[in-house]
């Protein structure tokens, strides 16, 4: 949620926006909305002076032993038009808010503008390609061949873009999580395993709600949502709370599954594990003071960066274009990992800075004095690792002549073998 004094004072900010965005959004209207219900503010606050007045005249009046007759009219006519423009108030309001959530975040002025991922930038790119002198497989012909996943039955249990782990595939998923917990605590940040569902109020507070039905999955008849990430609940945790400046910043490594509809995928991102309704992630979240936000950003990109150097995937860094930018990401960093298999770079890590957007809309604010002012804090949420997309990139790029998978040195400590 942006500021509404933005609204008011600068639309022309707004508009901009909209426009580099590509995103239809009636801001006319919700200029109209906030021009009335401030007029509304002003006028119920005059009626209740009036109100008081007027009960204090009925009241010494009747002490005097005068006619009060004509101040109770009076007092009548005052509480029946209040009760009017405080329902007009109340519906306004409710309205202006239910717009103004759906309302996109501000763009960074280094976001190049463009209408589609096509605008993206390469900013770097790290590591060798790896070359092969033999026919390769993509990771969904080896994993069959090593009989570490299984599409078929997992596909009749539950349907398309779901999975059975087995075996090694299992271990070396797990040896993932316990590698990225363990360089992140390393990293000062704290861990924690969040609820798997949240009430409608806090998945609010993390995205925009006319995104809900095509990313995340409902609990039929209870008020809760499956997370598509652990920053949706740890965003949410501190809902309604004033934080100390001296604690920031908060920096958490986030270990949850993540469901997501994944309404979008085609072609053979259908199969695989590449793409799937259901996976497990390590997520870096950050909350911090705001003049600190964008030197986080890049820290927390680089912390990414060196994870996957450690494991040796080649991958480059992109900035993500307005028009492919998240509604509520002021400014992505993609990584995107070389796939051997489909000879191409695919997005494995997604880096955002948020700003105060999730942070408003959630009331999360921090001070540094008691007597001192709130203010609100900067979140920030990046990907370390989603298991089943660095999986694909191992099995890919790690792959041998004889139809094994090499494995990355920093994961042989969890695992115990250097090859699959």
């Amino acid at each position: 949620m942006l500021d509404p004094k933005l609204v008011k004072e600068k639309p022309e900010i707004i508009r901009k926006m909209l426009a580099d965005r590509n995103v239809n959004f009636d801001l006319d209207l919700l200029i109209s909305l906030d021009g009335r219900r401030r007029e509304l503010m002003s006028k119920t606050d005059e009626l209740r002076k009036q109100k008081n007045q007027v009960s204090i005249e009925i009241a010494t009046k009747k002490k005097s032993g005068q006619n009060a007759d004509s101040s109770i009219i009076q007092m009548q006519k005052v509480s029946q038009e209040l009760q009017l423009l405080e329902a007009e108030q109340i519906k306004t309001e409710s309205e202006f808010n239910r717009l103004n959530m759906t309302m996109p975040n501000l763009i960074h002025n280094s976001v190049p503008i463009g209408p589609d991922d096509s605008a993206n930038i390469e900013l770097r790119n790290w590591g060798t390609i790896p070359k092969f002198d033999y026919k390769i497989k993509d990771h969904i012909d080896i994993s069959q061949d090593l009989g570490v996943v299984d599409l078929e039955r997992a596909a009749k249990t539950a349907g398309a873009r779901f999975y059975y782990l087995k075996n090694n595939l299992v271990r070396l998923n797990q040896s993932l999580i316990h590698y990225a917990l363990d360089f992140l605590s390393e990293k000062n940040y704290g861990l924690i395993q969040p609820p798997y569902m949240i009430n409608r109020a806090s998945m609010e507070g993390a995205i925009i709600a006319d995104d809900f039905e095509n990313v995340i999955y409902k609990v039929q008849d209870e008020d809760l949502f499956l997370i598509g990430t652990s920053e949706h609940s740890i965003v949410a945790m501190h809902a309604d709370e004033i934080l100390e400046g001296k604690d920031l910043p908060i920096r958490y490594a986030g270990i949850s599954p993540c469901f997501r509809k994944e309404a979008g995928a085609h072609g053979r991102d259908q199969k695989g594990i590449f793409r799937v309704h259901q996976f497990e992630k390590v997520e870096q979240y950050v909350f911090t003071r705001p003049e600190d936000s964008w030197k986080e950003h890049e820290k927390m990109l680089s912390i990414a960066e060196e994870f996957y150097q450690n494991l040796e995937i080649p991958y480059r860094v992109m900035m993500l274009s307005s028009g492919d930018l998240g509604k509520v990401s002021a400014k992505t960093y993609d990584i995107e990992a070389w796939m051997a298999g489909q000879n191409s770079y695919r997005e494995i890590v997604s880096c955002s800075n948020c700003l105060d957007f999730q942070t408003r809309r959630l009331k999360i604010r921090f001070r540094d004095k008691t007597n001192e002012p709130t203010q609100y804090l900067h979140s920030l949420n990046s990907t370390l690792v989603a298991t089943t997309r660095t999986l694909v990139a191992m099995l890919e790029n790690f792959q041998t002549k004889d139809g094994h998978i090499r494995v990355p040195k920093p994961l042989q400590k969890y695992l115990g073998q250097d090859l699959i």
